[in-house]
């Protein structure tokens, strides 16, 4: 079964293939490349979350990933970050709350209210990390998105001391 298809780029620089020049430039003209004339933070997040929006658009456009359709995806990605966030900071508080001298219907509504918690820190993780990856912002993704550098400099050719022996015989 074949693979995902790759871009050009990252199929030139793994030198699997010989493909041809036209070859090439049909490949590179048919790759959907991303937008990026209005990239702006959705209405509907707060001052703090659009600061973070743009400054992590900022980076994804650097490395030329991020078009205006990944602008929800991102602004998903930051409230369910701030969501969590929020949620691990009240499961801390709920934690510090057991009293030593605590009843036994009042322990069973303490952990109640601690599973609660606990289950909403791992809904608002799997969310963000869900977008996270979208957006190639977790280790794995990125390192798919990784194109490697193909050594420039031209191979030696390895038949040139024949030419040089055979010339001067």
């Amino acid at each position: 079964m074949a693979g995902p298809r790759q871009p050009i780029n990252l199929v030139i620089a793994k030198g699997n293939k010989h493909l041809t020049k036209e070859e090439i430039k049909e490949r590179r003209s048919s790759e959907v490349q991303p937008v990026t004339d209005d990239i702006a933070a959705p209405s509907f997040l707060t001052a703090k979350q659009k600061k973070e929006f743009d400054r992590i658009a900022e980076q994804l456009q650097k490395l030329k990933i991020m078009g205006e359709t990944d602008c929800d995806t991102l602004a998903r990605y930051v409230v369910a970050q701030e969501l969590y966030a929020q949620a691990v900071k009240n499961l801390r508080v709920v934690q510090k709350q057991l009293p030593k001298d605590m009843a036994p219907l009042e322990m069973t509504a303490w952990a109640e209210a601690l599973d609660k918690l606990d289950k909403r820190c791992d809904r608002y993780f799997k969310q963000a990390t869900t977008a996270a990856s979208a957006l190639g912002l977790t280790i794995s993704s990125r390192c798919k998105l990784v194109v490697p550098v193909k050594d420039e400099a031209p191979k030696a050719n390895k038949f040139a001391q024949f030419g040089k022996a055979a010339g001067s015989a």
